[in-house]
């Protein structure tokens, strides 16, 4: 090996003659991924709003966390039998 020859670099994965059409379909998807996560936090920034539905749990949870604990705790357990029932009955 010549010592004039740059090391190799470990982020470039180009392969001689590979198509670029991946890097395109890779470039794709993250876009879609970037506008799903923008439209996500736009949604949870509008339910925040004074009077929203997660504005009005936060509040609840705050002022009163055990409580919150117990309701989440059963609707858990109303959603889990309900489950159960529905795969026993086929």
């Amino acid at each position: 090996m010549s010592e004039d020859a740059p090391p190799p670099s470990f982020y470039t994965f180009e392969i001689a003659g590979a198509p670029s059409e991946p890097r395109s379909t890779v470039a794709e998807v993250s876009d879609a991924v970037k506008g799903a996560t923008q439209a996500i936090r736009q949604a949870i920034e509008t339910g925040k709003k004074p009077g929203m539905p997660l504005s009005v749990l936060s509040n609840i949870a705050r002022e009163a966390p055990l409580g919150s604990l117990l309701i989440a705790f059963l609707l858990g357990v109303v959603v889990a039998r309900r489950r159960g029932a529905h795969s026993h009955s086929g």
